[in-house]
């Protein structure tokens, strides 16, 4: 039987984003873990956040996929503010729901696990918001290397979703 891990991951995805899906889907399987998703392997019957919630309550642990969503070319930060900053350069921005989803997990006291694109910051991407290391997302193809690295980030995630499980 395999242990269900909520994933929050956008339903589109580019075909480069798809690749690195694609990569942590294989490492969830090689773990022997179950990939639930809101919109994608469940869908919900009530209020979308609810139906986050009552699925999240059945899993072990969560993954938090930042892929970008949004691209903001122009604009101003923090306006009229003493921060305020005009933006110089495009800004990737994640699907709101990833923050939602992670602050969920983290207060069911579920394993996380999180993984940004480059650019992705802000909320559950920031270092140092919660006990969870971010960690850069995976692109294909891949090193061996990199392969090596993955699967170490796995094991040990997939050790503390194990404990989850069973206690």
């Amino acid at each position: 039987m395999k242990i269900p891990v909520f994933v929050s991951c956008p339903t589109d995805l580019s075909e480069r984003q798809k690749l690195s899906h694609k990569l942590i889907l294989r490492e969830l399987e090689r773990a022997n873990l179950e990939p639930r998703t809101l919109g994608r392997d469940d869908y919900p019957t009530e209020l979308p956040l609810r139906e986050v919630l009552m699925l999240a309550r059945h899993c072990s642990g969560g993954v938090i996929l930042g892929f970008e969503q949004l691209v903001v070319e122009a604009g101003v930060t923090k306006r009229e503010t003493p921060k305020s900053e005009i933006i110089k350069s495009s800004i990737p921005i994640p699907t709101p729901w990833n923050h939602l989803e992670a602050g969920i997990l983290f207060s069911l006291g579920i394993p996380i696990l999180v993984f940004r694109e480059d650019g992705i910051t802000g909320g559950v991407f920031d270092p140092g918001v919660s006990d969870v290391f971010v960690h850069r997302m995976p692109q294909a193809p891949m090193s061996s290397a990199n392969k090596k690295a993955l699967s170490g980030v796995f094991q040990k995630w997939q050790a503390s979703v194990r404990t989850h499980y069973y206690k």
